[in-house]
């Protein structure tokens, strides 16, 4: 067998983030009547541009957790001509309360965590917040099937940094030869691991063209059944 250690990217991957948060942004969204200068999917929209933005500037270190917390929904706000910050920072202290409480997994996710811990110690490795991404893997009834959960706050600098991935074979004991690392992002995930001479796994459910070809390709997780 040559893998002995499996390191799964959490959102998107995993845990179907798009429908959770959108299920979050919903509530948010009505309990501090935005609708009443917007609607729903012109203001969720422009959030997920803004929001994309911060987190590259997160992944940089260009801005702190604090500030991409609360600034996505300020940001947005201010499209909308609503100069609100504390609007803002109670919005996004709702998404970060509420959010992990929602459970959707991407289909065959308990099937294939069942299967795989079997036969290999997995992993999460995630560029969320910790205080989050504990809770979604609670809260999802998966963290039984994880030896090892590694956030990039508690390892101090985020995927697709080597660091990050060289923090998480030390601390398992896995060799990079010995491992495989599932996840849904090309750059940060795919090409991150392939720089430490890790293999990888794509998962695209979407069928999305990149520019990087990984060891492995899937458009389902059950497709694991039969490729490892």
């Amino acid at each position: 067998m040559k893998y002995r250690h499996i390191f799964f990217d959490l959102d998107r991957t995993l845990w179907d983030f798009e429908v959770n948060s959108k299920e979050t942004f919903i509530e948010i969204f009505y309990k501090y009547q935005i609708n009443n200068f917007c609607t729903f999917e012109d203001f969720h929209s422009e959030y997920k541009k803004i929001n994309d933005n911060l987190w590259s500037e997160y992944r940089l270190g260009n801005i702190s957790k604090d500030k991409l917390s609360w600034q996505r929904f300020y940001k947005t706000l201010l499209l909308f001509n609503v100069n609100d910050e504390i609007t803002a920072k109670k919005m996004s202290q709702d998404y970060v309360n509420i959010s992990p409480t929602k459970t959707k997994l991407f289909p065959h996710s308990i099937e294939i965590l069942q299967y795989l811990s079997k036969s290999y110690k997995l992993h999460i490795i995630t560029n969320g917040f910790k205080e989050v991404q504990y809770l979604k893997i609670n809260n999802c009834g998966i963290n039984k099937f994880f030896t090892g959960i590694f956030t990039s706050e508690e390892v101090g600098c985020n995927k697709p940094n080597l660091d990050f991935f060289k923090f998480a074979l030390s601390k398992t004991g896995a060799k990079a030869e010995e491992s495989l690392v599932i996840g849904d992002d090309l750059q940060v995930d795919i090409k991150g691991a392939t720089n430490l001479n890790i293999d990888t796994v794509w998962f695209n459910p979407n069928r999305e063209k990149g520019d990087f070809r990984p060891v492995y390709e899937i458009h389902s997780l059950k497709e694991l059944l039969n490729l490892i």
